[in-house]
């Protein structure tokens, strides 16, 4: 387990993402039945660069949470939904679901709803770029790059530039 860091000079996405790959890589090998999901934005972008290096591009889906979030009546409906993808059979798999930043585990919960549409996995892993605790939910990730300790009123946005790049940066919380 890494050192929580408030230095936003420690936020790498691309050195954070390398340390996610090989910790994914470790905890996936000898599973036979392994499937990637990525929730939309972020842990989608992550997905596919996970599942390039791992092989796993048949493998490979994405879900957007927008109308399982058990905020949905109070915040209405995100002005951008993605759909939902998930081109491989769920039921048996051992599914890694990504999420680029990890706070109080509702998206979580709510993309294990969006799964459980779609099959029933064997098990269900956790990978996230960065988690910045403050848990709601009694959830976990099983592979992260990096544990981050924000001020009150900041958040962590994940971007990614037209070359894949990616960037992880220290935001004013304006919600």
């Amino acid at each position: 387990m890494s050192n929580p860091t408030s230095n936003a000079d420690a936020f790498d996405a691309e050195a954070l993402y390398r340390a996610l790959l090989d910790a994914v890589r470790a905890g996936l090998a000898g599973v036979s039945d392994a499937a990637i999901v990525g929730i939309h934005s972020g842990g989608a972008w992550l997905a596919e660069r996970l599942a390039t290096d791992l092989g796993l591009e048949k493998r490979l889906g994405f879900i957007d949470v927008s109308f399982y979030r058990d905020d949905y009546a109070k915040k209405g409906l995100h002005p951008d939904v993605k759909p939902t993808r998930i081109d491989f059979n769920v039921d048996g798999a051992t599914i890694l679901l990504v999420d680029d930043v990890l706070y109080t585990g509702r998206t979580v919960r709510a993309a294990i709803n969006v799964l459980f549409d779609y099959g029933r996995p064997q098990r269900i892993m956790l990978g996230a770029l960065a988690d910045r605790g403050g848990r709601e939910l009694p959830v976990a990730a099983d592979f992260v790059g990096a544990h981050a300790q924000l001020a009150a009123g900041q958040s962590l946005s994940l971007t990614r530039d037209t070359q894949g790049q990616l960037s992880l940066t220290i935001e004013d919380d304006n919600a």
